[in-house]
């Protein structure tokens, strides 16, 4: 089973992807974590993109994206089935990952959406307050503000990728932690 979630910083898709990854028994994969792995450990133009990126607040270009999404899909323990989080952003890292996962012979089961406000996305980032690997603060006002601009420019293509393939289930992510991991089980069973 490959399971996506999607929406903005803030909507609880790393919290929900691990509880999913954990209950399913599930490889979990992160896009922040990929990010933050090759900043700490890649001492090559790699790390440097990363470490740069996370210092000033905003998202890797797409085509370096791939590079490290690339090396991560090749590894054995995902071969199988997994559970990710935070890629895709835009339309075009979506085809990328359709593509990719097509050449393996394999395919998306299920697109969670956790739908938040703006609003909410912005106090949960702000309550989160995650450091860069400079000490810097990642999630500023500003910073904050400039990623979730760049999200929501994107938002309506990657929605319309899904939906049109049948994958996307839209959930409301302003409820309890619970509530959204019981709403997507059920989902999940039903589809069975």
């Amino acid at each position: 089973m490959f399971i996506l979630f999607y929406g903005p910083e803030g909507c609880g898709k790393t919290t929900q992807a691990k509880l999913l990854a954990k209950k399913l028994n599930l490889p979990y994969l992160g896009s922040g974590d990929l990010v933050r792995r090759y900043s700490r450990k890649d001492q090559g133009i790699m790390g440097d993109i990363c470490r740069d990126s996370l210092s000033k607040g905003h998202y890797v270009a797409d085509s370096e994206m791939f590079v490290l999404w690339k090396q991560r899909l090749k590894e054995p323990d995902v071969q199988v089935d997994f559970v990710m989080e935070g890629f895709p952003r835009n339309h075009t890292q979506a085809f990328f990952l359709a593509e990719k996962l097509n050449k393996y012979g394999k395919q998306i089961n299920f697109v969670f959406y956790l739908d938040v406000s703006k609003a909410e996305s912005i106090k949960r980032l702000l309550k989160r307050g995650r450091k860069s690997p400079d000490g810097s603060l990642h999630d500023s006002p500003e910073k904050i503000k400039q990623r979730l601009k760049i999200y929501h420019q994107q938002e309506a293509d990657v929605l319309k990728f899904y939906q049109e393939q049948d994958l996307l289930k839209k959930v409301n992510g302003e409820q309890t932690i619970e509530q959204i991991h019981q709403e997507i089980l059920k989902i999940i069973d039903e589809a069975k």
